[in-house]
């Protein structure tokens, strides 16, 4: 299947961001691995309507603030963000890792939000990562409340294939974690996504939809706080339940 033009514009877009410079339309065409036909097309309708400029006379390529400005709209406006992200601060300040915001998108879980640890040795990620249901803290938080049916068929269909040696690839097992994680309403990963890293999260029912609050960090650190993680995310929980 070939890509569509959104897909390819989305890929000009990540190739400035990774490079952090101009750009030739050679290069673009490289790094995006499209026809170079294909690539001058898409450079011209983003030049034409404005989301593209050349900033000097050799003919490199750049996005213009237009982009900058259309987000920060969008930001602005978002009424889930705009609830949630001053719980996700409290959370950082409080357990000083990483706190992630995220909901499923089709068979994967999607990261919305996320605000890194302040620390220099943290887990890292950034919005707009796709992470597995099964192995990750969300993806269990989210499944958590679905019923053992839905649940089932949707593990069926995205697969549990092994992220680390530590993945848990049985849905039997996977979904008898969830009956021992209804307690306190937190599920865990301990280096089942990324080796090393612990994860908690919780389900997060806000304007009738469940998205989940994940804390990430070191197995470490992590391990040393957990009773005090897992309590921290449970009265977050709460308090956006009751707000």
């Amino acid at each position: 299947m070939s890509e569509s033009s959104v897909e390819r514009a989305i890929a000009i877009f990540e190739a400035f961001e990774r490079e952090r410079r101009p750009l030739a339309l050679k290069e673009l065409a490289d790094f995006c691995r499209m026809p170079a036909s294909t690539a001058h097309a898409l450079v011209q309708t983003l030049l034409r309507k404005g989301w593209l400029y050349q900033p000097g006379r050799n003919k490199d390529l750049y996005p213009t603030r237009r982009l900058h400005d259309l987000g920060s709209t969008l930001l602005a406006h978002d009424p889930v963000l705009a609830r949630i992200e001053p719980a996700m601060e409290h959370l950082r300040e409080t357990t000083g890792e990483t706190v992630i915001f995220g909901k499923r998108i089709g068979t994967q879980v999607g990261y919305l939000a996320v605000l890194e640890s302040e620390r220099v040795v943290r887990y890292s990620a950034r919005v707009g990562d796709m992470k597995p249901l099964h192995s990750s803290s969300i993806g269990k938080a989210l499944l958590s409340v679905l019923a053992a049916g839905q649940a089932r068929a949707l593990l069926a269909e995205a697969g549990m294939p092994s992220v680390t040696p530590a993945t848990r690839t049985s849905a039997d097992a996977l979904l008898a974690e969830f009956d021992a994680g209804r307690g306190d309403g937190c599920f865990a990963t301990h280096g089942e996504n990324v080796p090393d890293v612990t994860a908690f999260a919780t389900p997060i029912l806000l304007n009738a939809d469940w998205y989940a609050l994940a804390v990430a960090g070191p197995s470490h650190r992590m391990a040393a706080r957990e009773h005090d993680i897992r309590a921290a995310l449970t009265a977050t929980r709460e308090a956006l339940h009751s707000s």
